[in-house]
């Protein structure tokens, strides 16, 4: 009895309010986040100080810096909000009825693995679902899932905030495209000719390249990069009746309209990664989320 009078004077909307506060850092961003007053959630901040007996945030300059007893809070805090929603949640969901947009974030690369099983899955069980597909750096994606404004990033995120969770999809390894013409006559891609040859180099955000220069690096080498473009798609065009080399994922060079180039292995190790859905805490009783969740494995798996 004692412990319900104690959770009877907890209220669960100072939770909701704190958590917006650990993640802006900004009692007006918060106020906006949480389509709250500024007085409101000031008012509310106070509440919070009093209850856990410490400041939370403190003035650092001209913003507000978390103190080691507010960072400590963060990780539970999530788990007991995403506890608290799953709690609440609709005992079901009909893929066939629901009328949702949901918020994806992708290299083109992730897009080119991703969506066309996907799209094909939902407009045969869910056509009332539709999709927003936007394009970020890693940071920027992971940023996005974390304020809310992305329900979905697929990439790699060798690193994830305490906040989020992840879905493996699958292994990836890292594959080199070249036009066979100035191979050496046993036809294999060896290391002296990688490094003499010029490189297509794709600084598409969130595209991984920095785990091929990272394997480079920890041999003592480098390539020349003769091009660099920021998308995918014209890329290997720029392979074919030339001496450069295309170094990128594997699964990225299926299907491609070149069948006058080979894909060879790289000459060299390059780790390979995990390629990932990456999403919040507290959204883990969104029942349509987690199905749209397991449709995209799916459809990577049958596509």
């Amino acid at each position: 009895m004692h412990q319900m009078n104690d959770l009877r004077r907890i209220d669960l909307n100072l939770l909701v309010i704190l958590d917006a506060l650990l993640s802006e850092q900004h009692v007006t961003r918060a106020a906006e986040r949480l389509h709250l007053s500024q007085p409101a959630v000031s008012h509310a901040l106070a509440r919070l100080r009093h209850m856990l007996g410490d400041p939370l945030l403190v003035r650092a300059g001209a913003g507000l810096v978390a103190t080691p007893r507010a960072l400590e809070l963060v990780a539970p805090l999530v788990e007991a909000l995403a506890q608290v929603q799953a709690l609440l949640a609709p005992n079901t969901f009909d893929p066939a009825s629901a009328k949702r947009t949901f918020r994806l974030a992708m290299s083109d690369y992730g897009a080119a693995i991703v969506l066309p099983g996907l799209i094909r899955t939902l407009r045969h069980e869910a056509p009332g679902i539709d999709l927003q597909i936007s394009h970020a750096s890693r940071e920027g994606m992971l940023d996005g899932v974390l304020n809310g404004d992305i329900d979905l990033a697929a990439g790699v995120f060798p690193e994830l905030p305490n906040e989020l969770r992840c879905t493996p999809l699958f292994e990836e390894q890292f594959a080199c495209l070249v036009d066979p013409n100035g191979l050496p006559a046993n036809g294999v891609l060896d290391l002296p000719t990688y490094l003499a040859r010029p490189h297509v180099l794709l600084e598409m955000r969130g595209s991984g390249t920095p785990e091929i220069e990272r394997a480079l690096t920890t041999i003592r080498e480098r390539r020349h990069v003769a091009v660099s473009l920021p998308h995918w798609s014209v890329a290997p065009q720029l392979i074919s009746g030339t001496d450069l080399i295309l170094t990128v994922a594997a699964r990225g060079l299926h299907g491609i309209d070149q069948p006058q180039l080979v894909v060879l292995p790289p000459p060299f190790h390059i780790p390979s990664f995990t390629f990932v859905l990456a999403w919040h805490a507290r959204r883990g009783g969104d029942q349509a989320l987690n199905w749209l969740n397991r449709r995209i494995g799916q459809a990577i798996v049958h596509g």
